[in-house]
């Protein structure tokens, strides 16, 4: 098997996104809490597993461009909506690590999706 360097990146991003998926899971009840609307805990596991549908369309190839795009307008959210207001209202230093994360994973999840643009189909076996 060819492992090209946009393979092996696209495997890396998609088993992160499979740990952040289960870590939603996981550690639902504390992150709710930075949910900024309500109804915390239901929308910490929507997102885990928006998370984790993305990083098996990653992996599998399948869907891969929408789940990116998806993906990428989901981080992009948290961004704006989680971490700035932290910044602004703790201080920059309270949200900045996580905004940057977020905005660079989220512009990270749009250029993989273009990966993913206009693939050539493989001729099927006869």
């Amino acid at each position: 098997m060819n492992f090209s360097t946009l393979k092996i990146g696209r495997i890396l991003y998609g088993l992160t996104f499979i740990i952040f998926g289960l870590n939603h899971f996981i550690n639902a009840s504390m992150m709710s809490g930075i949910v900024p609307i309500p109804g915390g805990v239901f929308w910490v596991y929507l997102t885990g597993l928006a998370m984790l549908a993305a990083a098996i369309a990653i992996l599998t190839g399948k869907q891969a461009r929408l789940a990116c795009q998806l993906l990428g307008i989901l981080l992009f959210i948290f961004a704006l909506t989680i971490h700035l207001p932290a910044m602004i209202n703790q201080g920059v230093m309270a949200g900045l690590t996580n905004f940057l994360k977020d905005t660079a994973l989220g512009g990270a999840a749009w250029v993989i999706a273009e990966t993913y643009a206009e693939q050539p189909k493989q001729a099927e076996a006869a």
